[in-house]
């Protein structure tokens, strides 16, 4: 791989950034590599004009790049920062050197905010319309800040295509891991989660993080029937059987997994589904008709149905994509007794 085929990652610093966001893409872009050893991104941290900028943590960070990078960037990271009321005029614009800078950005760049970063975004004109997320104890006044904007509180990303956006401090890292898998596959992405020693994949969004009274010491929880359920995905799974095994009524269960995880238990389910489809795409030679029985699709029709849906693309068409760039040989695997294939 040649310098130019790498992808490159501008981090825009601006006045008052968090130093742990402002190091979040330079950590997981950065780590992430080819089969090869090669590296995958180049990250490039700049401000506005290269001018050193301060941060919220009483120390003032330089920087080795100024608006240039965003020119040449094929992805744009903006760290949250302490300074956001003066960044952001009071008619909701930018500043003019702020969007002068911005305005150096090639068009179809992949934009991507972390945290309160996505009032910068709002105020440039790039969320009219489209859906994001933002710190769930900001989100009431982004709305009124910005009406035209699709707020959903209770996710850690929303993947826009070209615009994305992360709620707060870790879920910057579920986004820039997002973003490996997306353009490498999971093999990679896992890989650098490992060196990075945080989960690949974090289960539910916000909502399990929003202030709410604290339960009971005594209720139970749905953690155990969630890791009960995990090595049970290839078998067909009820709401009932996932009730009984946590001792709970439907009624009960379901708003209990939908606090503690952020999501229906039918949702989280096909979740954790796909997430083992594409494993078993990228690393194994399995057909599509025992990836489909092994991740409890059942049939290959309903994992064409479901990938379609939520990664975009067929299973054939996502492990022509990613096999190739996965980590290790691809596995040769034997259909057990009962497979289709046997």
């Amino acid at each position: 791989m040649t310098a130019r085929d790498l992808h490159r990652v501008a981090v825009l610093a601006l006045d008052g950034v968090y130093p742990f966001e402002l190091g979040i893409p330079s950590r997981v872009f950065g780590t992430a590599e080819g089969s090869d050893g090669r590296p995958l991104y180049e990250v490039a941290v700049c401000t506005p004009d290269g001018h050193p900028v301060r941060t919220d943590a009483g120390f003032t960070a330089s920087v080795e790049h100024g608006g240039e990078a965003l020119e040449r960037a094929d992805t744009v990271v903006i760290p949250p920062t302490g300074a956001l009321d003066a960044l952001i005029e009071a008619d909701g614009s930018l500043p003019a050197a702020l969007a002068a800078a911005l305005a150096r950005v090639r068009p179809g760049t992949r934009m991507v905010s972390i945290c309160t970063a996505s009032w910068v975004l709002a105020a440039a004109g790039l969320l009219d319309g489209r859906p994001v997320t933002t710190h769930w104890q900001h989100a009431s006044d982004f709305r009124r800040a910005f009406p035209r904007v699709k707020v959903d509180e209770g996710v850690l990303f929303v993947d826009d295509g070209d615009v994305l956006t992360a709620a707060g401090v870790a879920a910057g890292i579920d986004l820039c891991l997002h973003l490996v898998r997306r353009d490498h596959g999971a093999a990679i992405a896992n890989h650098v989660a490992r060196v990075c020693v945080v989960p690949p994949w974090r289960d539910g969004g916000q909502a399990q993080y929003i202030e709410r009274p604290v339960p009971e010491p005594t209720l139970a929880s749905t953690t155990a029937t969630r890791e009960w359920a995990l090595e049970r995905l290839h078998q067909p799974l009820s709401l009932g059987q996932l009730s009984e095994h946590a001792r709970m009524s439907l009624r009960t269960f379901t708003r209990r997994f939908r606090e503690e995880a952020g999501m229906t238990p039918g949702r989280w389910l096909t979740a954790q589904r796909i997430e083992l489809a594409r494993h078993l795409l990228e690393s194994t030679d399995l057909s599509i008709d025992m990836i489909a029985h092994r991740s409890g699709f059942g049939t290959a029709n309903s994992l064409r149905q479901h990938m379609r849906s939520i990664v975009g693309v067929s299973p054939a068409a996502y492990r022509r994509t990613f096999q190739a760039s996965a980590y290790g040989p691809v596995r040769r695997i034997m259909p057990a007794a009962g497979e289709p294939g046997q």
